[in-house]
């Protein structure tokens, strides 16, 4: 029977020694002493054999010389390390293994003679190519890297599966060309190389048997079953702990990384609120051995005090190798008892801590005592960052699932209009228990008045414009500069397109688009980064490349400067603005309850509705709603005031503009379902938010002034009573030292379908700065 190989082979097998019988005959000739001797000696002993020298074809050959072959090779395969090394004669990516040391021949003996010695995850496809790359390398120059790790998985006789990686050396073999072997030209190399997945063009290159492999290789393996079970862990935890296959994949890991054939795995959620252990959903897949068939309980219920100092005080590992005699020591311990009743003779509690936070406990148990301690413990040092941010996914996941359904149906509630929403809800439960179905109805108030304000960032969209320019600028100039001083041909392309992109952003008339942003962002990341990490490893002096990567950091490096302070200027700004208004919402709840939201974005904006709808037991008066009117009116010049003592302490001074809008014409809100928000009810209604849209950017009638600007408030409106009204306002507050100057009076442009608007304007007062 010939040597075994794969059925498709562009090699012919031979096993052989010639090289290294070589090697003895070298050393015979030029040394003297022990070693020239030996080497006399073993070529004596292998003369009689001359298939060793030219070369093996067949498996009684291997069993016939065995004896002479071990001896031959005595020096490479030592009996002193043989129960320590994984080694083996063998010939690449073939089953085939002799001269086993006594570790391998054990490791097999283990696994049964069902065993089946293939490499994992490697087809006939692979071995092909992969046996053709040889050739490549060897008689074409080539450097092609196609050794991917490779390994062995080998069970224990107890069944646990093992991991172990395989390496090859190949110093004792020849690749030699047959008749059948065709000449290759460039051409065929590069047609070669750009197509793996065609395994026909590689056997019509490398026709089967076209090559000699002449020679043996020594395979060595080593035990890299814990950094294979955290690889397979990490894979497997992408999938999320919900979608787990506990048996055959979350636990067969443990399973490997301990050497325990049938431990287990529990979680236990914690709810830090209630101080109680609980069984957290999508979690609830993974048993919880500590809660048994529970779903919750009191931590200082199943905690004693030796446990809860290490588990509360997520101080480490609490390991118990004996469930039985620490219960004979402590007869009180819930824990103990629970384990014991579950079969459980030895222990792991891990707490998963994320940030400080407690977020449960992972679980490692096992039916015999001893098989789990305090030492083994710290195994799960390797795994448990992957568990605990995986687990805090899954946790944030639940939360969110939870907050969801909540919102589903109820939504984020301001408090004034909880109650109607609570009122439907009570009323879906009760039918859901008579089991009658119901479907959530949409909540409107009707009949309540609308006020709008808003605080704007004037020239916000042209200050991101400008520090995207700066910052982009700065980058190009560094990666410009960085490229000139490489004496690289490969780096003029770059250089050109880094040119290219230089004079665009020097351009301030055609502000950066964010597509162009993007563009720039990804060819310096995709092409000119990639480049410059390979040349910091080559050149003699990197320090300017390791500069350069250094001021990429978002939060601290300069190539983010500008958009960082425009960025920090916009976030102060909204911060600040809507703490204000929303503290001052406080006081404005007590002139009469009221809906209240507010946005931001480039600025603030707030929408207030007031109505006796909203709340229905206490009675509503117009002069409720005008009081709020004042109050908003008062908050927004607050606001402005607040933001012109600090404006100049900002990275950017932008100013801002304010805006009320009066509307005196009540209407309803609905919450919409879909949207999950109050809108304004009616296609007449609509008219107030069409008008809230495009007041802001309006312009003065017949000329081009916007009707906003910097320290001062302006108040659109369409009503004269409105015009009345708010003079008295501006009056008072003027008296009040809050505004001054001259009532500016003015007619709104005509908008798209909104047309009769007219506005009021007046100055803020300032203290000086």
């Amino acid at each position: 029977m010939s040597i075994e190989q794969f059925a498709d082979n562009p090699f012919e097998i031979q096993i052989s020694f010639h090289l290294f019988i070589q090697h003895l005959e070298e050393v015979a000739l030029q040394e003297t002493g022990y070693a020239a001797e030996r080497a006399r000696a073993l070529l004596k002993e292998v003369e009689p054999y001359p298939e060793l020298r030219t070369g093996i074809t067949e498996k009684s050959q291997i069993h016939d010389n065995l004896p002479v072959i071990q001896h031959l090779l005595a020096d490479l395969f030592p009996p002193s390390l043989g129960n320590n090394e994984i080694k083996a004669v063998t010939v690449p990516f073939h089953s085939i293994v002799i001269n086993q040391t006594q570790r391998l021949k054990n490791l097999l003996q283990a696994a049964g003679p069902a065993f089946d010695m293939t490499i994992r995850d490697f087809d006939n496809h692979q071995f092909y190519v992969m046996s053709c790359c040889l050739v490549l390398n060897e008689f074409y120059n080539t450097n092609l890297d196609f050794g991917k790790p490779m390994f062995y998985d080998i069970p224990t006789a107890s069944g646990v599966m093992r991991h172990y990686r395989i390496l090859y050396n190949a110093d004792f073999l020849d690749i030699i060309p047959t008749d059948k072997a065709p000449k290759l030209t460039p051409e065929d190399i590069n047609l070669l190389i750009n197509n793996y997945d065609d395994l026909e063009l590689w056997k019509k290159k490398f026709p089967q048997g076209s090559y000699i492999l002449k020679g043996f290789a020594i395979l060595n393996m080593f035990d890299s079953t814990v950094e294979n079970a955290v690889s397979a862990l990490k894979g497997t935890l992408i999938t999320g702990l919900n979608d787990m296959d506990m048996d055959n994949d979350f636990e067969s890991i443990f399973r490997s990384i301990y050497k325990i054939p049938d431990i287990n795995i529990g979680f236990t959620g914690f709810d830090e609120e209630e101080n109680r252990f609980v069984s957290v959903a999508p979690l609830r897949k993974i048993k919880s051995f500590m809660l048994n068939n529970s779903l919750e309980a009191v931590c200082t219920d199943i905690l004693g005090p030796k446990s809860h100092k290490a588990i509360m005080g997520k101080s480490g590992f609490f390991a118990i190798s004996d469930t039985k005699q620490f219960f004979l020591e402590h007869p009180d311990s819930e824990l103990a008892h629970i384990f014991l009743m579950q079969g459980i003779h030895s222990f792991i509690l891990a707490p998963v801590v994320k940030d400080g936070a407690l977020l449960g406990v992972m679980e490692l148990v096992s039916t015999r005592a001893g098989e789990l301690n305090s030492v083994n413990a710290h195994k799960l040092e390797v795994v448990m960052p992957f568990l605990v941010n995986t687990i805090d996914r899954q946790i944030t996941a639940t939360q969110n699932q939870i907050q969801a359904i909540i919102q589903n149906e109820y939504t984020a509630l301001h408090p004034s209009v909880q109650w109607k929403f609570k009122k439907e809800a009570r009323k879906a439960i009760e039918l859901h228990n008579n089991h009658q179905e119901y479907d959530l109805k949409e909540i409107v108030f009707e009949n309540v008045y609308p006020l709008y304000g808003q605080i704007d960032i004037k020239g916000s969209s042209e200050s991101r414009n400008i520090s995207i320019q700066k910052d982009l600028d700065n980058q190009i100039e560094a990666v410009m500069f960085l490229l000139k001083n490489l004496d690289e041909d490969t780096a003029a392309d770059m250089l050109e397109k880094m040119a290219e992109f230089k004079v665009f952003t020097e351009d301030t008339t055609l502000p950066v688009r964010a597509d162009m942003e993007q563009y720039i962002q990804h060819y310096i990341e995709e092409t000119v980064h990639p480049f410059l990490k390979k040349e910091s490893s080559v050149i003699s002096a990197p320090e300017h490349i390791n500069m350069y990567f250094n001021e990429l950091n978002r939060e601290s490096g300069t190539f983010y400067k500008y958009r960082r302070k425009y960025d920090t200027t916009v976030s102060t700004i909204n911060k600040k603005m809507a703490a204000l208004l929303d503290e001052r919402q406080a006081a404005a709840q007590q002139i009469f309850p009221h809906y209240y939201e507010r946005f931001k974005s480039d600025g603030v904006e707030h929408n207030l509705y007031i109505g006796a709808s909203i709340a229905p037991k206490q009675t509503f008066l117009l002069k409720h709603f005008h009081e709020l009117r004042l109050w908003q009116l008062q908050v927004l010049c607050e606001m402005e005031q607040k933001h012109h003592r600090f404006k100049l302490l900002l990275p950017y001074p932008l100013e801002v503009t304010t805006l009320i809008l009066a509307y005196s014409t009540f209407l309803s809100i609905r919450f919409r379902m879909d949207e999950k928000r109050f809108d304004v009810d009616g296609t007449y209604n609509a008219r107030f938010e069409i008008v809230k849209k495009r007041i802001d950017k309006a312009y003065i009638k017949g000329s081009q002034e916007r009707i906003t600007q910097s320290g001062k408030i302006t108040i659109v409106y369409a009503n004269p009573n409105e015009e009345q009204e708010y003079k008295g306002y501006i009056t008072l507050l003027q008296t009040k030292g809050i505004l001054t100057g001259p009532i500016e009076m003015m007619e709104v442009e005509d908008l798209q379908s909104i047309t009769g608007l007219k506005a009021l304007r007046v100055a803020i007062a300032h203290e000086e700065v």
